[in-house]
């Protein structure tokens, strides 16, 4: 087990990858006065805007610390300090209601807990309570471990979470926290059907394979051959390519986005529309094959080509060919936002309000919209184990890593992640609809499982590879061993010497978005990551050559060259994993600081056929301003000259022969190179 499994790092909520470079909030005037929080004993406070009270407990090293504030009339910020006063972790987004902090001590001493006022409202004052509810060691025992790591689900107040782990055909633990429905009080149970999200992607593969056993349709067709109104593009896109992350086809939740469609408050989205998007795609983001890309459309598309072989409707398929088969009960799929799921955990996510209750993806079908329960997902996986539905072949094939046009391998099968975790095969897929969270990981070759759900936006499913070390550390090797992902163990950051990190510092691409850049820099003792367009944020050692984020859910890994040299990175968020290499120093362009007359170049109004969607581009003192109906207005960070970044969103303008901006091409990660071109 990590002597830092639970460390004060699970802050904030993990949001879709790359968009969760947050802003952290500054505290204003700390009081003087410092109280000391004991256990059991519930404190109360006022606090006004600029006000920061003070807390503090004593605790040993490898203390777990469970903490509350009530916000009875006063949104809050809880920030937790170890003793030398460094920022371990932050916690808030819930306005409203009971909002728990806590996790694992790094060290011995006094650590201060601070509570402020979040948000800029200079007349925001109101009362709150604090309740050190536990201060105990760090369990052993990894049953007792897992409820530690869970407790900040669990209670009547909060959104719940779910974990079962088995081997070997034997179930080793299974428990539920918190709550499943907030409205009517009902709490999480072991039949409460959750939203798997992209969890859902092996099934989808699973129906595809299938149907290839069957005759009905081969991995090497044109998909063109069963959806014959799609276009046709100067590469052949083969179903292979559609189940692999390697289609080259725009991913439909990134391009709604760019479109206004606000996915965070619940906006209709129809099936029918990822045919329609790829109709209007002009041409494929990548040859097929050679690049991979994470896509919800192509899994949109592998259902409609399971129902088109199969003459049935995808949740009808998957009831009758794999759910009712194997005996998943439980499980279903949801044709649509609107369908009911009997027994279902609703998705909340925090708000300065409260917790928000805002519904699942529309659109999502193949590539989510599945409900399950931890009993079925693990019948499902011991369906890998020993087939009962499906073949050895076609089970193997699904968990072999897809060799890319490069003769790379992707670390991505059919619908599932493999790499290794403790000298082990791993063989995983998390998810995550708007609230709900998800992650089912399989050990092929100690046949073992561990799968955690959750409805509450802020867990962190990467919890379920830190509990796979308790359960199953007999099997692992895990001495000295430190993952993206994960921290390595028995690793000190207080050994960590500062200037070790200068050769990490530089520039890192994305392989896939060259224009969404993570920069690293150190000041002092200090280190932090930048991305393009979003705000600075500080990360922490987990071993010589990972790091964590301190504000969001995510970890990145620095690659070295045969020769030593740091030659890229590797972001890890939401067990997902993005490549970047980084730019040699004469390769890093000078920087570019538009004056005011550089900026008037691009105000205006743009307009894409593709998306039939308009931006308009305003300068406002000194700075460039987009302004789009939905998405409000976002000012926008200068990169290298012509390119822009905010918002999530990479603005690359395109000029004339005479020099005149004509155009732009807008991405966000997964989808990218749209473009829009000049009317006003």
């Amino acid at each position: 087990m990590n002597a830092s499994s639970i460390p004060f790092s699970r802050p904030l909520r993990p949001t879709p990858l790359l968009a969760a470079f947050a802003l952290l909030l500054a505290a204003g005037e700390i009081s003087a006065q410092a109280t000391e929080l004991r256990r059991g004993r519930t404190l109360s406070g006022t606090l006004a805007a600029g006000d920061t009270a003070r807390y503090t407990f004593d605790a040993d090293a490898d203390d777990f610390v469970l903490g509350e504030v009530n916000q009875i009339s006063i949104d809050v910020t809880i920030r937790v300090l170890d003793p030398d006063g460094q920022q371990r972790a932050r916690f808030g987004g819930l306005g409203r209601g009971h909002q728990r902090f806590g996790g694992q001590t790094s060290s011995a001493g006094t650590y201060t807990v601070e509570v402020f006022a979040t948000g800029g409202d200079d007349d925001a004052s109101g009362d709150y309570e604090i309740t050190l509810l536990r201060r105990e060691d760090v369990a052993t025992d990894p049953k007792k471990l897992a409820d530690q790591m869970m407790a900040r689900f669990d209670g009547d107040h909060s959104p719940g979470a779910a974990v079962r782990v088995w081997r070997d055909g034997e179930t080793l633990y299974s428990k539920t926290y918190g709550m499943a429905n907030l409205t009517y009080g009902v709490p999480f149970g072991p039949d409460t059907r959750t939203n798997i999200g992209s969890t859902s992607k092996q099934f989808t593969a699973f129906a595809i394979m299938l149907q290839a056993e069957r005759g009905h349709l081969s991995l090497d067709d044109d998909i063109r051959t069963h959806i014959p109104e799609l276009p046709e593009f100067d590469h052949t896109v083969q179903v292979r390519h559609l189940i692999t992350h390697t289609s080259g086809l725009r991913e439909f939740l990134n391009l709604l986005r760019m479109t206004g469609r606000r996915l965070d408050r619940g906006d209709w989205i129809d099936r029918s529309e990822l045919i329609e998007i790829v109709q209007r795609q002009p041409k494929l983001q990548n040859v097929p094959g050679a690049e991979w890309n994470y896509n919800n459309t192509a899994f949109g598309l592998a259902a409609t080509i399971v129902e088109r072989t199969s003459g049935q409707d995808f949740h009808v398929f998957m009831r009758d060919n794999v759910f009712g088969p194997l005996g998943m009960t439980g499980t279903m799929v949801r044709p649509s936002v609107r369908h009911m799921v009997p027994n279902m955990s609703e998705g909340y996510t925090p708000t300065p309000d409260g917790y928000m209750q805002i519904g699942d993806l529309g659109g999502a079908v193949g590539a989510g919209a599945m409900y399950s329960t931890i009993a079925d997902l693990q019948t499902w996986v011991e369906n890998f184990a020993s087939p009962r539905v499906g073949t050895r072949e076609s089970l193997d094939a699904m968990m072999t890593s897809f060799v890319l046009n490069d003769g790379e391998e992707s670390g991505y099968g059919y619908g599932l992640f493999m790499d290794e975790h403790g000298g082990l095969k791993r063989v995983q897929h998390g998810g995550a609809d708007v609230a709900h969270r998800s992650m089912l990981v399989y050990y092929p070759e100690i046949n073992a499982g561990i799968t955690t759900q959750s409805n509450h936006a802020q867990f962190g499913s990467n919890v379920t590879f830190e509990l796979a070390e308790a359960f199953f550390k007999d099997a692992m090797e895990l001495e000295g061993e430190g993952e993206g992902d994960e921290e390595g163990s028995g690793f000190d950051p207080e050994s960590y010497d500062p200037e070790d990190f200068d050769e990490f510092v530089g520039r890192y691409p994305l392989d896939a978005v060259p224009t969404f850049i993570l920069t690293f820099t150190r000041e002092g003792d200090t280190f932090y990551t930048q991305a393009t367009g979003q705000q600075r944020l500080e990360i922490v050692p987990t071993s010589d050559s990972t790091f964590r984020l301190l504000a969001v859910e995510a970890s990145v890994t620095f690659v070295r060259s045969e020769d030593g040299e740091v030659e890229g990175a590797i972001l890890h968020q939401n067990g997902q994993n993005q490549p970047a290499t980084r730019l040699a120093d004469d390769e890093a362009p000078e920087e570019w600081v538009p004056t005011e007359d550089d900026l008037a170049d691009y105000a205006g109004r743009f307009y894409s056929e593709e998306l039939e969607t308009f931006y308009a581009f305003a300068v406002e003192e000194g700075e460039l301003v987009m302004r789009q109906r939905r998405l409000g207005d976002v000012t926008l960070e200068p990169g290298e000259e012509d390119e822009f970044a905010g918002g999530g969103l990479s603005f690359a303008f395109e000029r004339d022969r005479n020099g005149e901006v004509i155009g732009f091409y807008l991405s966000n990660v997964r989808t990218r190179d749209v473009r829009f071109g000049r009317v006003g």
